[in-house]
């Protein structure tokens, strides 16, 4: 069963033959959890964003039309599902730049004093731009993260969306002027 394409699993699932969807989640379930995990924190959140990635790709297979491959359908399922997540979780998140580590503090310091040396603690750096994504609204950081993240082109994007290719750029740039008020705001409040 697991050397059947996802065209021949797709068509005995709609007609009725349920196992043959096993094998579609076997395949594409770590790239769901990858993608589920750019955008929620909590492993139960991830949890209850693949189980529902699931869930929607499960009742919504006939909507499948075979144009392009299968994996690109469930990824813009995917993604929007994350979005969705984002809009909906987003007035519950609370974060402070005060639970900045030490590592990130020192990560700060040294950009401030030389931006362009700023390999040696990578992962403070991480830890900072993933706080910094936390504080993104929901439509900025999709963008951020499928442009910068992803490295997705703004084409890309659009189809996964929905969106414009010209909503897209405009979202980009906000989101980017975004990203630099926060980490402006970091700063300030590590200085004061």
């Amino acid at each position: 069963m697991t050397d059947r394409s996802d065209a021949e699993c797709i068509a005995a699932v709609l007609k009725g033959d349920t196992a043959s969807f096993e094998p579609l989640v076997v395949k594409y379930q770590p790239r769901i959890f990858a993608t589920a995990r750019r955008y929620a924190r909590r492993e139960s959140e991830v949890e209850d964003i693949v189980q529902e990635v699931w869930t929607k790709t499960f009742t919504r297979l006939s909507t499948f039309r075979g144009d392009a491959p299968f994996e690109h359908w469930l990824m813009r399922l995917a993604v929007r599902i994350c979005y969705d997540f984002l809009r909906s979780h987003q007035r519950n998140r609370e974060s402070t730049f005060t639970e900045i580590s030490p590592e990130e503090s020192d990560w700060l310091e040294h950009y401030a004093a030389n931006p362009d040396d700023t390999d040696e603690h990578a992962d403070a750096a991480k830890q900072l731009v993933d706080k910094v994504l936390e504080r993104l609204s929901p439509a900025s950081r999709l963008v951020i993260t499928l442009l910068e993240i992803e490295e997705k082109s703004v084409k890309e994007i659009a189809a996964i969306t929905g969106w414009s290719v010209a909503l897209v750029k405009v979202r980009a740039f906000r989101a980017r002027h975004e990203m630099k008020k926060q980490l402006a705001r970091i700063t300030s409040e590590k200085y004061l």
